[in-house]
């Protein structure tokens, strides 16, 4: 037992290794995996798992929601449904201190409930808002710290395809985790917009105020082109929330939805279609693949009897559930600094699962605890994704030291999030318990 023990803590350790020279993720795992598999069976069983799990995995019904909201998320943003949503959220809220970056929270909040992608919202918003914040004269550190921050909402804020692959490899119920990221993400963003009000109340030269009235004419006018978000986002949610249809089946809807707007908008061609379709199938592809690798991860961790063994190593030295969160929380912490999101969760789930079942934690609000805690990795340096793609989209404007440094204020606001969601569980199971 010892050996088939050492051999899965080499097998993690050769992963994380292979990762961290950038080896592609599916392929670090899958590899390790095949060769685990083969050190603790043989190379026909090794063979045989490496045909079967892939196909018995792709064949999963759930799976088919994240190309349906991936294509409803590229939809919105080819078609540019969210043109007018920024320019409203300034008019309304562009007097309070820091009004243009609340501004931006409540945007990104709104988009990224409708693409379900983090980087997709950081990546949108880094050209669309922070643009008009260095020309209204606002520190570039807040600029950016506050569009990469606002952006891992799209983890939390349902939909979201890191909640569907937990689900899936939890068996948790998606519509549960849904419902679920409703009040974690609106608390998520009114913390932020209070930490920045707060900070540029305190120190005006962060925010210069904006000098612009604009009448009740004027901003009535600009809701006219904000619609076409909320619609689809009332569409998706209210109708798994009504039981009109399932969330796996929900994707499709919103699809069809976003497509439909687009297409009364006369904001939908061939071109916009085609760019999209092809977004979604690589961005399907790239999850498949490593969703693949974690699938047979699961089997050699199964097979290795690690999870078991680490679970009644840490039970042995954990008081009850909540210092085991704690302990898993920290460890999540310091790999989302350098390992991306989807990549984590699918690596850690076979070996924290056991021990969130052997104590009888609920599944539900650990997933929303999860999300939260790779949000803050999302922003974290070294290699917080959301900064890296703000990067890419500003070019040499801003230095990346600037961005990091002005992420660090919203990963004490997170970090204090995440605490009160430890503490009071109720925030998220109020509502999936009304569902239920």
């Amino acid at each position: 037992m010892t050996d088939r023990i050492e051999i899965g803590l080499i097998g993690i350790a050769v992963a994380l290794f292979l990762i961290a020279i950038r080896t592609p993720i599916g392929v670090a795992l899958a590899l390790v995996s095949f060769v685990g598999i083969c050190a603790l069976t043989s190379f026909k069983a090794a063979w045989s798992i490496l045909t079967i799990v892939p196909f018995n995995f792709i064949t999963d019904w759930n799976l088919s929601a994240i190309p349906t909201f991936l294509l409803m998320g590229y939809v919105a943003s080819q078609a540019r449904l969210t043109s007018g949503l920024f320019s409203a959220m300034r008019m309304f809220f562009g007097r309070v201190p820091g009004g243009l970056a609340s501004s931006t929270v409540i945007a990104s909040a709104l988009f990224a409930s409708a693409s379900g992608s983090s980087v997709a919202t950081a990546a949108a918003f880094s050209r669309i808002a922070v643009p008009e914040m260095l020309k209204a004269r606002y520190q570039p550190g807040l600029a950016c710290g506050c569009v990469a921050a606002a952006g891992t909402l799209g983890s939390l804020i349902p939909p979201s395809i890191l909640m569907i692959l937990y689900g899936i490899f939890t068996d948790a119920s998606i519509s549960a985790l849904f419902v679920a990221g409703v009040l974690p993400g609106i608390l998520s963003a009114a913390m932020y917009i209070a930490m920045i009000t707060v900070r540029c109340w305190a120190s005006p030269e962060l925010a210069p105020r904006s000098v612009e009235n604009y009448s009740w004419a004027e901003k009535w006018r600009t809701l006219l082109d904000v619609w076409p978000l909320p619609a689809l986002i009332a569409a998706v949610l209210g109708g798994i929330g009504a039981g009109f249809f399932t969330p796996t089946e929900a994707g499709a809807v919103g699809a069809f939805v976003a497509i439909l707007i687009a297409m009364v908008r006369q904001k939908m061609t061939w071109a916009i279609f085609v760019r999209a379709t092809i977004d979604t199938a690589a961005g399907t592809a790239t999850i498949f693949i490593i969703a693949i690798g974690a699938s047979m991860l699961s089997t050699f961790m199964a097979l290795s009897g690690l999870p078991d063994f680490l679970s009644s190593v840490l039970l042995q030295y954990t008081a009850g559930p909540i210092s085991l969160i704690i302990v898993i929380g920290v460890s999540f912490l310091i790999l989302g600094m350098f390992i991306e999101s989807i990549s984590l969760i699918l690596l850690t789930i076979p070996v924290v699962l056991p021990m969130l079942q052997a104590l009888n934690i609920d599944l539900i609000w650990f997933g929303i605890i999860l999300i939260k805690l790779l949000e803050i990795g999302l922003i974290s340096p070294p290699l917080g994704m959301n900064v890296f793609v703000m990067k890419s989209s500003l070019g040499d404007r801003i230095p990346l030291s600037v961005m990091f440094r002005g992420s660090l204020w919203f990963i004490a606001v997170d970090l204090l999030t995440l605490a009160l969601l430890i503490i009071f569980p109720a925030i998220s199971l109020w509502l999936p318990g009304i569902m239920q």
